[in-house]
């Protein structure tokens, strides 16, 4: 029985380690990856996984937010109203969790990790081509204040974000960095560490409600969680340092993959697929 206790702990803190390097380079996907490891390599439920994941990504982004307010690149204003649309709709996709089919559930979650996917696989394929031809982002900062234009679009774009980030962390336990990042990337002229650092502020605020919520509904696995959650945080002060030094075409290149490999996963354990 002690053994099996030991390998849970050592299991669990090594998965943590590699979701603490996937947020520090990324600043997404964090819980999304998370959650398909506990689920596979710890047989858990996913509902059982997913306030493990959302309390880990929390406290890992909110010490990259914090880290990112003294620096001065959270561009906190968009990031609180992303925070406030998501933490509305958090408490209503928790919600329909509870009352989801476990394999409907895995069946979203895995769509969602394709999805995924494939967006930051274009991303990284923009990237490298022509930058010139691509259209004036929605959100732009003005260069000689360093403030955002709050245009209209700009407004519903980020709104737009932060429901579906709010209601997808509810749904599947997931923080939401990975609708932030890649929306943000897209819609505005941040440079990438301006965007992970909003994208990590917003994330803990909202993974809070989320939570609070499961919190209410589930049991959690304490065991499994306090190891989980400090190799998280210990994995992201490791390589925090490494964001800087790893092109953005890389990293959202190997997220796309590990996104992948994670769906294919997930069905074969979910659906008995030999």
């Amino acid at each position: 029985m002690p053994e099996i206790h030991l390998i849970s702990t050592v299991i669990s803190v090594s998965l943590g380690l590699f979701v603490g390097l996937v947020l520090a380079l990324t600043g997404a996907g964090g819980s999304i990856l998370a959650i398909p490891l506990l689920v596979i390599s710890l047989n858990l439920t996913l509902n059982q996984a997913a306030p493990i994941a959302l309390m880990a990504v929390m406290i890992a982004s909110g010490i990259g937010a914090i880290q990112g307010l003294r620096l001065g690149i959270v561009r906190y204003k968009a990031a609180l109203l992303m925070t406030g649309f998501g933490i509305v709709f958090a408490p209503l996709g928790v919600w329909l969790a509870q009352y989801a089919p476990n394999q409907l559930l895995n069946l979203i979650f895995c769509s969602v990790l394709l999805i995924v996917a494939w967006s930051m696989w274009q991303q990284s394929t923009q990237q490298s081509g022509n930058q010139e031809s691509n259209p004036s982002p929605a959100c732009t900062l003005n260069p000689s204040t360093s403030k955002l234009f709050w245009t209209a679009v700009c407004t519903k774009v980020l709104i737009a974000t932060g429901v579906i980030a709010g209601f997808l962390s509810g749904l599947l336990g997931v923080g939401g960095g990975f609708v932030i990042v890649p929306s943000l990337s897209k819609v505005t002229n941040f440079n990438n560490q301006t965007v992970i650092a909003t994208a990590l502020f917003t994330v803990a605020l909202v993974s809070v409600m989320s939570i609070f919520s499961y919190a209410l509904n589930s049991d959690t696995r304490w065991n499994i969680a306090v190891p989980f959650i400090l190799g998280t945080v210990l994995g992201l002060f490791i390589f925090r340092t490494v964001n800087s030094k790893v092109s953005t075409k890389f990293t959202q290149r190997s997220f796309a993959v590990l996104a992948i490999l994670a769906a294919i996963l997930i069905l074969v354990k979910a659906f008995g697929i030999q």
